[in-house]
């Protein structure tokens, strides 16, 4: 009888945990990560505080074009009647989305109208 030992085969160890573990790695870096430049507006949303004045300033932005009021308006109108309608820049001036506008038209006309030297914006629903 050959009591010899018997013999043992090494195992090659499994890779799989290894690569679970760099896979759940790599999708929790790339969900905490941030990869661009966030732009913030200073624009609060239109609350119930009530202005002093009574000449409505209501700007109706839709993809296409501008509303002021009611009334179509091209951008460079939109700024002379506004100046017209308030009685300094730091007026209130409420911007309304219509239509499915994106959010880039939002911002767009929001800045046209700070650059215009108007600084007291409200967007509303």
């Amino acid at each position: 009888m050959n009591f010899a030992p018997a013999r043992k085969y090494r195992r090659k160890p499994s890779l799989t945990p290894m690569i679970d573990v760099v896979f759940l790695l790599l999708v929790f870096f790339m969900l905490a990560s941030r990869f661009g430049i966030e732009n913030v507006l200073p624009m609060p949303l239109a609350s119930g505080a009530a202005n002093d004045d009574t000449t409505p300033k209501l700007l109706d932005i839709s993809p296409d074009g501008l509303r002021l009021n009611g009334i179509a308006r091209s951008p460079e109108q939109v700024i002379l009647e506004l100046g017209a309608l308030t009685r300094s820049r730091a007026d209130t001036i409420v911007l309304r989305s219509r239509d499915g506008a994106s959010v880039q038209r939002i911002v767009t006309v929001s800045q046209m109208l700070q650059q215009a030297g108007f600084s007291s914006l409200v967007l509303a629903e």
